[in-house]
């Protein structure tokens, strides 16, 4: 296998326009950089190329033959071949398929963020819903592109493993509080206002198929969503933090609903 060294080359070019969502969009491609997302990847055989340096290629052994196994491709590059593909890769990154989500006939938990606006946050609630066994992440309108170099890797390649549905086709809160409701789902808000605190939630409560529902890093859910959900539930801060990142919150609430229902 000859090794990739021209960092002025076409493919290179192509590989990094991915950082761009319209090409991403017209390709059906992403960009995964670094060993955990990689890997993640190559499990879904979501992998169409690997590139990776001779030294990670006898690390990551697992990796090279999750991706040829799956029919995936496998190029050994110089280091400054596949730092020029990307400063995040860490000796290794891949262009994978990107499975787009669509509704399901039923869920029994769902997690809504509602114009969540930052990469590293979007990345992390993905990877907090894979480790809390979500079944489907739903971005409303105006919010990240999940797809995006930042988000993946943020998620450490949860992003291949939990089914995420965003894009403008997917609607604002309203519309998808809608089509979860036709599904059977009652609507929990996270809020700081809400009447009820995370911990005074019964099993009972928690038993029927849920949609969690989390607001936007800056300015929270608005009125006019929280009054279409059927409780709006708070967690409890007996420290002097003002609010919690939206991330850690999300994970709060995720893993305490897993373990009312142990």
């Amino acid at each position: 296998m000859s090794l990739l060294d021209n960092v002025n080359s076409d493919r290179i070019k192509q590989i990094r326009a991915l950082g761009r969502a319209s090409v991403r969009r017209q390709r059906g491609l992403v960009l995964v950089e670094g060993p955990n997302p990689c890997r993640e990847a190559a499990s879904q055989g979501s992998v169409q190329d690997l590139y990776l340096t001779e030294a990670w290629a006898e690390r990551y052994a697992d990796v090279v033959c999750l991706v040829e196994s799956a029919g995936g491709y496998v190029h050994l590059a110089s280091a400054r071949y596949v730092e020029k593909i990307s400063r995040a890769s860490q000796g290794i990154v891949a262009v994978a398929r990107w499975r787009s989500a669509s509704w399901p006939s039923s869920a029994a938990l769902v997690a809504v963020f509602d114009q969540i606006a930052d990469p590293g946050n979007a990345g992390t609630v993905i990877r907090a819903a894979n480790a809390m066994a979500v079944d489907l992440v739903v971005f409303t309108a105006g919010s990240v592109d999940p797809s995006s170099p930042k988000v993946v890797r943020s998620s450490a390649g949860s992003v291949f493993r939990v089914p995420v549905l965003a894009g403008p086709g997917v609607g604002d809160a309203a519309l998808v509080l809608g089509q979860l409701r036709a599904r059977g789902c009652q609507i929990l808000a996270a809020d700081p206002r809400g009447p009820i605190g995370l911990d005074q939630l019964e099993s009972s409560q928690l038993s029927r198929p849920t949609a969690w529902l989390f607001g936007n890093e800056a300015h929270g859910l608005a009125a006019a969503v929280l009054g279409q959900s059927d409780l709006t539930v708070r967690i409890e801060m007996p420290g002097d933090a003002e609010s919690l990142n939206l991330a850690t919150a999300a994970a709060l609430v995720l893993y305490v609903h897993r373990a009312k229902l142990r």
